[in-house]
């Protein structure tokens, strides 16, 4: 059954203290509270202020560090980088903003963008990767450390220059493999016609090797890599002819692999001009299984809205046919679009944790002026055989309160959970509330003390209909 509306009960309340940050505290539907952990501080004109979007999140231990896109700028990027950091568990939050990117922060950048979050184990060292937009040298992968667990960074790292666009990184953290302590930071040449390169540094990010590609044709972006425990990565990524692959490494990037289909996809555009796309969102469990998730309306006749489909693969060449994670019926009104996948990291197969948090539209056939945005949330105890029941937690959002971009109104091309081991999902997300005279009211929410993880008894898999997308128009900008 489509899940249930519930009203925003509370926009944003009076301030609270959380860890040290002031916050707004908000119930954002009638079963999750959420707790502000970030807020556009920013004043430049070019930006539309009291805006946030796009984040990623990585959880090592008891730290959780998210990072994300802080004053958006229409024609791309934004003011800065921000982050929010628990030192407990999600217990409680601090805010801050990485220096030397753009003008805002003494930086040479005019915007900045697409931020990712990675923790080195080896080398004890939080890295949060980031685009520059308008730079002297281009729009330039650059990687911002920090070294006293992610509560401040320093000036970021150029990792790469050029025209460079939707940069992803990860880090090798299992102690017995053989590149410990490598990390990799993937990125796509847009002046390449997409062309996809891989980077390694194996000193905490102050250094990296050099550029190197797939073999074979390799054109795409948001590639998401992920490390299994030997030390082979694999990068699932969005192919220019709408389909998922993905490629690998297992020899520490040294080379990488040709490219193999996950997937092909169909896809539905979300309506009301709002800027999504099929962009996969990869995890890992504890014994190297890759979780990738995207939305896809394959299993609904006539491909009126999106599922979000998940595949699986023990080894990053051979991935299991998508499933549908059941979220509501096929017969429903409901569009689900831009999912972010957490696993427990102590997990694994049949009794992986998965935590999966996505955007969805109620009914699908809405117009720019009655599209209502949600913040949804489903997870699996038995590594996606079965889900429990679904949870709204933010919304309705109208679209008129979240920035726009040359391509749609934006609350980020991708979104991100991650799972304590043993303990609670964490999704970072913007929610909106309605503007305030010129400045919008989107900030930064996580649900406060995370969001259980339960099964469910609903099967997962589904025998797919073929459907022909109605559209499909890759991002290419930042």
């Amino acid at each position: 059954m489509p899940l249930s509306r519930r009203m925003l009960t509370a926009a944003l309340l009076p301030a609270v203290v959380v860890g040290g940050l002031l916050v707004g505290a908000t119930s954002a539907s009638a079963n999750v509270a959420v707790t502000q952990v970030s807020t556009d501080p920013f004043t430049d004109a070019q930006a539309q202020h009291r805006t946030e979007v796009e984040p990623d999140t990585f959880a090592f231990g008891s730290t959780i560090v998210s990072a994300f896109q802080v004053g958006r700028v229409s024609g791309g990027g934004s003011s800065d980088v921000g982050f929010a950091t628990s030192t407990d568990g999600g217990a409680t939050w601090t805010q801050g903003f990485l220096p030397g990117t753009t003008a805002n922060t003494g930086g040479p950048c005019g915007q900045i963008s697409d931020a990712a979050v990675a923790f080195d184990a080896k080398h004890n060292v939080w890295l949060i990767s980031s685009l520059g937009v308008n730079c002297p040298t281009g729009e330039p992968v650059l990687t911002s450390r920090s070294t006293d667990g992610g509560k401040t960074f320093g000036n970021p790292v150029t990792t790469a220059t050029g025209s460079l666009d939707k940069n992803w990184i990860v880090c090798d953290n299992t102690a017995t493999s053989p590149f410990f302590g490598s990390c990799y930071t993937e990125y796509d040449i847009t002046s390449s016609g997409d062309s996809l390169r891989m980077k390694t540094s194996t000193d905490g990010g102050l250094t990296w090797g050099p550029a190197r590609a797939p073999s074979g044709t390799h054109t795409g972006l948001g590639g998401q890599p992920v490390v299994q425990p030997n030390g082979t990565v694999v990068v699932p990524y969005l192919s220019l002819n709408d389909q998922i692959r993905s490629f690998r490494s297992t020899n520490g990037g040294a080379s990488w692999t040709s490219t193999t289909q996950v997937a092909s996809i169909s896809h539905h555009d979300a309506a009301g001009g709002l800027r999504e796309e099929a962009l996969p969102s990869a995890e890992i469990d504890s014994t190297g299984t890759v979780y990738v998730a995207w939305s896809d309306c394959r299993f609904r006749s006539g491909c009126p809205g999106n599922d979000i489909v998940l595949s699986k693969s023990a080894n990053g060449t051979t991935w299991s046919s998508p499933t549908r994670i059941p979220i509501d019926a096929t017969t429903s009104t409901v569009d689900h679009f831009v999912p972010g996948i957490g696993v427990d990291p102590s997990t694994a197969g049949s009794s992986a944790r998965i935590g999966l948090t996505y955007y969805f539209y109620p009914n699908a056939s809405c117009t720019a002026a009655t599209c209502q945005l949600d913040v949804g949330f489903i997870s699996s105890t038995n590594g996606g055989t079965s889900w429990g029941t679904a949870t709204q937690v933010a919304g309705p959002m109208s679209l008129s309160w979240i920035p726009n971009t040359s391509q749609g109104r934006m609350f980020g091309d991708y979104i991100s959970t991650s799972v304590r081991p043993g303990g609670n999902a964490f999704p970072v997300v913007p929610i909106a509330a309605p503007p305030s005279g010129s400045s919008f009211t989107m900030g930064m929410f996580t649900p406060t003390g995370g969001l259980p993880i339960t099964g469910g008894a609903r099967r997962a898999v589904e025998t797919p209909t073929r459907q022909t997308a109605a559209t499909n128009s890759v991002l290419t900008a930042f």
